[in-house]
């Protein structure tokens, strides 16, 4: 027991921590120097924005890091991007705006939520997680366009971090070694157990990208049971996490849908888990996002990029 508890404590001791923290260090966008001062407000159509005076080059600008160009405020976008993936179908989202008296229609904040759900993403892959040594992977049913195929989604035990994911249009036939691959690539290592349920694919997968002749070998636990230890409820809730989301749209237009990725990164970096006493996957995963507005500051870091 007290050899258990010092490797916890020297694996959380050796973990690289990263923060991500609001961008608040204000500089002239020209000639980016510091010494600029308030000069007034810019009143645009749906919002206010503070306005510079540049003291070395004399020119004025503002200063909206990530959202440049956008007629919606970054609040109201992130407000938007929020409720969509807590559950409110787009009119649902829209209707809500439409109450705070913001008119936009459904289209531009599904083209808000492509755009940033893609930019978020693209630099949240940089940044490498700090997991457990348990796996588990599973597969969903999705309807898109009417049609029924499978979401592939592997999760890390310790952590309840989502790890990866593809959407395949089979079960008994889809090869599951991409969705191990792109984990073992991600997160820069492998697992010493692998849990799954009995289907074939995860087997071959798991010969092919995780196992190895080093001793000890990792283990792959395929018969599960749902009375006993060996079970795969983690990913079960996973699953129905998902589901409840999903079923708002009665089905999923495109497999390009903003929702997967979009999905995955709510899991992981914006939404509390009562499992997890309040933190987020990435939070017990070493990667702190502050700010009071996460959606902000991740936008504010991947537009830096």
């Amino acid at each position: 027991m007290h050899a258990v508890e010092i490797s916890l404590k020297l694996r959380n001791a050796v973990r690289k921590n990263v923060t991500i923290s609001p961008i608040n260090s204000q500089a002239c966008i020209f000639c980016h120097s510091e010494n600029i001062k308030k000069d007034g407000i810019r009143h645009n159509k749906n919002y206010d924005l503070q306005r510079y005076k540049c003291l070395e080059c004399k020119r004025r600008f503002s200063i909206n890091l990530g959202f440049e160009g956008m007629r919606a405020s970054p609040k109201v976008i992130t407000q938007a991007m929020q409720l969509y993936f807590t559950g409110e179908s787009l009119k649902g989202v829209q209707k809500f705006l439409r109450l705070q008296g913001i008119e936009f229609s459904h289209v531009a904040i599904y083209k808000w939520i492509k755009k940033y759900t893609r930019l978020m993403d693209e630099y949240l892959k940089t940044i490498t997680p700090q997991l457990g040594d348990k796996w588990r992977a599973d597969e969903v049913y999705v309807k898109i366009r009417g049609d029924q195929k499978y979401l592939f989604a592997m999760m890390d035990d310790e952590t309840r971090f989502w790890i990866s994911q593809e959407v395949a249009y089979s079960k008994d036939k889809h090869d599951a070694r991409n969705l191990l691959r792109m984990g073992k690539e991600f997160a820069e290592k492998t697992p010493k157990t692998f849990i799954t349920d009995g289907l074939q694919s995860y087997k071959v997968a798991f010969m092919r990208e995780f196992n190895t002749l080093k001793v000890p070998r990792p283990e792959h636990i395929r018969h599960i049971h749902l009375t006993s230890d060996r079970n795969n409820n983690m990913m079960e809730r996973l699953n129905n996490e998902f589901r409840d989301r999903e079923k708002v749209f009665r089905g999923v237009k495109s497999i390009e849908s903003p929702l997967f990725d979009g999905y995955q990164l709510y899991h992981n970096y914006i939404r509390p888990h009562m499992s997890l006493d309040g933190d987020t996957p990435a939070d017990r995963a070493g990667i702190k996002i502050e700010g009071n507005n996460k959606w902000i500051t991740l936008i504010q870091n991947a537009s830096k990029l």
